[in-house]
């Protein structure tokens, strides 16, 4: 017996069903990106590695699919890699393309590529698959679409300002309660500072971003393992666990990092983009997070990570502010910032809280049952007109028993369906069937039309 087929881990088959509701969420998210003015663009699937090594730190790097070289892939190892079985250089010999790890750096890259074609300051949004080779788990996959959306050319804060609300939009729409958690880089690398270890920024910043998931005692474990004193370490995890609401925390940080130049514009950066929030009304909760560090290394300014109130699954929405990540590219001091939303959790979100609308708009509407080859000529021109009208119809291709295409349409879950015989035919008419009251009506195929557009899927449902 032939062995059942199957997908790498990490990765999902989805059904039609699925997939609408897939397309639910990123026709809300592009409904929202288009209402704040702003463009899509889609970039390759695959990015050169000199694009993508060394934009997301080495544990960034080392989740990145690589591309084997075409041909002999071979031919250009050296021997001795070869004989001494380095498989980290031989990678870099046998692979020099590799699959995009995010939106964000292959964005960067586009900017610069397209500078004279675009108009700055540019708003811009993608909705597309990335890949990390990262260890399957709950809420965590290989493949996965983001749906980001970006500024960039503009270091005002109300582009951050107007990022939450479009976080805020996106979830209210969607039906999740959810809370914007914020933190600024600058505060961090302040921090940093004043425990005495600012050239371990990038150690400090990358354990405390698996605070949430491995807990305080590992991140100090970790710490500790990278070299940070104890003393240092005593000194840090007070900072982190400062108390109080967003006011007080800000109060308690200008004090704490009086003597830090970059810690203070942090606080002021801060200061500021709360300040704008105020006056925009949100339903969404926002709060600052000491412990929120967004481990990627090209944030530099406010930073932002959303969490579901009703399902623990991570972050579920997330972005920053970069400064300088065109420059790498040749482009440097266009400063952006951008949101990225993780779709395949928040699809996993709304299927748990079961926050899925009953259809999703694209379930067919009207089914006509093909009884014949004269029944088949008689209906088809109503199907025509039906579809020509808007409505999403369908014939069933085969002259099979009507028991077996009734089936049909209510397996697939189709709340109309068209019947037309020989006394239909004679008075020029159609049966329109309510598959869920099973109340018939003999009709017009102008009624028919108005009939089922009026109703839509839902209100008899």
């Amino acid at each position: 017996m032939a062995q059942t087929p199957s997908i790498p881990k990490g990765t999902r088959d989805f059904l039609p069903a699925e997939t609408a509701r897939r397309n639910y969420i990123f026709d809300t998210i592009r409904e929202v990106f288009h209402r704040y003015g702003f463009q899509q663009v889609e970039t390759p699937a695959m990015e050169n590695l000199s694009t993508l090594l060394g934009k997301y730190g080495d544990e960034g790097d080392k989740l990145l699919f690589r591309i084997l070289n075409s041909g002999d892939f071979l031919a250009g190892v050296p021997g001795d890699q070869l004989a001494t079985r380095d498989s980290a250089a031989v990678v870099r010999s046998v692979a020099d393309k590799g699959l995009r790890y995010d939106l964000t750096v292959p964005f960067a890259r586009f900017i610069v590529q397209h500078r004279n074609d675009l108009v700055f300051p540019f708003r811009r949004y993608q909705i597309q698959p990335v890949w990390r080779a990262d260890r399957p788990q709950k809420g965590r996959y290989r493949e996965f679409y983001q749906c980001d959306c970006d500024m960039i050319g503009s270091d005002s804060l109300l582009n951050e300002a107007e990022l939450v609300g479009i976080i805020d939009e996106v979830f209210r729409r969607l039906g999740l309660r959810t809370v914007v958690k914020i933190n600024n880089r600058k505060v961090l690398a302040g921090i940093a500072e004043v425990i005495g270890q600012p050239q371990r920024i990038t150690d400090i910043t990358v354990a405390i971003d698996k605070m949430e998931k491995i807990g305080l005692e590992k991140v100090r474990e970790e710490l500790a393992e990278k070299g940070i004193p104890v003393e240092a370490l005593a000194r840090l995890e007070p900072l982190l666990m400062l108390s109080g609401d967003t006011g007080s925390k800000l109060l308690q940080l200008r004090e704490i990092l009086a003597d830090s130049p970059a810690g203070m514009k942090g606080i002021a950066e801060l200061e500021t983009l709360f300040g704008y929030l105020e006056g925009f009304g949100l339903q969404t909760a926002t709060e600052l997070d000491l412990t929120l560090a967004r481990g990627l290394h090209y944030y530099t300014g406010a930073i932002f990570e959303v969490k579901s109130l009703d399902e623990q699954i991570g972050s579920i929405c997330g972005g920053g502010r970069y400064d300088d990540l065109a420059g790498i590219f040749g482009m440097p001091g266009v400063s952006g910032v951008g949101v990225s939303f993780g779709a395949e959790r928040i699809y996993d979100v709304l299927t748990r809280l079961d926050l899925f609308p009953p259809h999703t708009g694209e379930t067919t509407q009207l089914f006509f049952v093909n009884f014949g080859p004269r029944e088949e000529a008689y209906i088809l021109p109503v199907l025509a007109r039906a579809r020509q009208s808007g409505l999403r119809a369908e014939i069933y291709p085969d002259h099979d028993k009507m028991k077996k295409q009734l089936n049909y349409a209510h397996r697939k879950g189709i709340p109309w369906v068209a019947l037309a015989g020989e006394s239909e035919m004679a008075e020029g008419k159609v049966t329109l069937k309510n598959m869920v009251t099973g109340d018939q009506t003999l009709v017009t195929p102008e009624e028919l039309i108005k009939i089922v557009g009026g109703a839509g899927i839902n209100s008899e449902l």
